[in-house]
């Protein structure tokens, strides 16, 4: 068996003498995200004791609020970008500079509709208004993340790690701060922008301590028209990405109350704290993918498939073991405030196979020029959640917000490849990933 699970993951194999620099990346991300998951559970987990379910149930909803205009920030670009840099690395600071103006402008705009739309559904609640509008700059400082774009081309996200964390540790001492003088809610999200404007700022001057300058970035009104017009059904995919992850939390606040919502947003606290291990491989992976693309259509496969059988290994043998101690590690971190926390999270688990599943196969839409069929697949999994929560959540409450997003994260990463002619093949690839289990 072990020499079976061995000969399964052979990076050095696939992805050629690139694999040691591909190893040495994700590990400075998991590294990253390791402290982020321990060290950020353990804190959120004591500002969740403190607020108490309602108040962290409001502070959850605002946020999830923001993260629905979140992609209107972000523009759908990153993968864009990093694929223009690879191809062209002698455009980068033509192509950083375009993506860096084109974010910043996302960030204004995604700010005004965020602002706009609580005030039409909350105008009444000064509190929330304040929560969302002070958490929604964040898209602004969120545009010097094109920075990172050019390390992560160049499989370089130790530069990217360093400077997010340190912004990450000096905003976790002030929130530990804040826990201890007793602050009000209004202070935790003014420090969480606080760790996106120390971020941007982090991130800079790692760019300039790298030997770059971002003077030297310049904009180009063709990459804009370029790059947005391969982006723009990745922005509305991302848009239904948000709805299908967030939407759940907002519309248990708005049926079943801000309590409701915290007692959810304790479960997917845990749950989706794993979900930064897709993205740090994903990350380190995906310029070798796009590379291959160049080289050989059976090589370039071969990749995507190695991903996919590591994603899916990975996802399952984190759900099952936390399905069976879901009750007592809410209990444990929680508190008995947050009991009815363990269901919910035993089967939102689950959504992780899919989520894993998605993001090994994010790449094959952008290499297949195919994102608007990725925009589509999104589109299901939204309006399948949107429909299941309508009907499970008044029945069910959060337990009924965890079985939609399971089925609409299956049906958005999933069980829509099987409906597209030209998506069959990432489909069939997908059965054959799964069938890897006759191990």
């Amino acid at each position: 068996m072990l020499s079976k699970i061995q000969k399964l993951l052979p990076f050095g194999r696939e992805f050629g003498s690139g694999s040691r620099a591909i190893i040495a990346n994700t590990g400075w991300l998991f590294a990253d995200r390791i402290l982020r998951m321990g060290v950020g559970l353990f804190v959120g987990v004591w500002i969740a004791r403190y607020l108490g379910a309602k108040q962290f149930g409001l502070l959850s909803y605002a946020t999830a609020f923001v993260a629905l205009f979140n992609p209107l920030a972000k523009l759908g670009l990153d993968n864009i970008v990093i694929r223009y840099i690879v191809k062209e690395e002698s455009k980068k600071e033509q192509i950083l500079g375009t993506a860096l103006w084109l974010k910043l402008l996302g960030g204004f705009v995604s700010l005004l509709l965020t602002v706009c739309c609580i005030f039409l559904l909350r105008g009444d609640e000064q509190v929330t208004i304040w929560l969302v509008g002070i958490l929604g700059i964040s898209g602004i400082f969120q545009a010097f993340d094109a920075i990172d774009l050019l390390f992560q081309s160049q499989v370089q996200s130790k530069y990217t790690v360093v400077a997010k964390n340190t912004a990450f540790i000096i905003v976790t001492l002030l929130q530990i701060t804040l826990i201890t003088i007793k602050a009000p809610l209004i202070a935790f999200a003014w420090a969480k922008l606080a760790e996106f404007g120390l971020g941007a700022t982090s991130l800079t001057i790692a760019y300039k301590v790298k030997g770059y300058s971002i003077k030297l970035w310049r904009w180009s009104f063709p990459v804009a028209k370029n790059l947005l017009k391969e982006s723009c059904p990745l922005i509305l995919s991302g848009v239904t990405i948000a709805i299908y992850m967030r939407t759940d939390q907002i519309m248990l606040g708005e049926m079943l109350g801000d309590k409701a919502v915290g007692i959810y947003s304790a479960a997917t606290r845990i749950s989706e704290a794993w979900y930064f291990i897709p993205m740090a491989v994903a990350s380190s992976v995906n310029p070798s993918i796009y590379a291959a693309k160049e080289k050989s259509e059976d090589l370039y496969y071969r990749r995507i498939g190695q991903l996919l059988r590591v994603m899916i290994l990975t996802s399952i043998m984190i759900a099952v073991p936390m399905t069976f101690l879901s009750g007592t590690i809410i209990t444990m971190l929680f508190g008995s405030d947050y009991a009815e926390a363990g269901n919910i999270l035993a089967i939102h688990l689950w959504a992780s196979l899919f989520v894993f599943m998605g993001v090994a196969t994010s790449s094959w839409f952008v290499a297949e020029g195919l994102t608007n069929l990725s925009f589509y697949r999104t589109l299901m999994g939204a309006i399948t959640n949107i429909v299941l929560n309508l009907f499970l959540i008044p029945v069910y409450g959060g337990i009924g917000a965890a079985i939609a997003t399971v089925i609409s994260h299956g049906c958005a990463a999933f069980f829509s490849h099987a409906i597209y002619p030209k998506t069959r093949k990432i489909f069939r690839l997908q059965i054959k990933s799964l069938l890897f289990f006759r191990l």
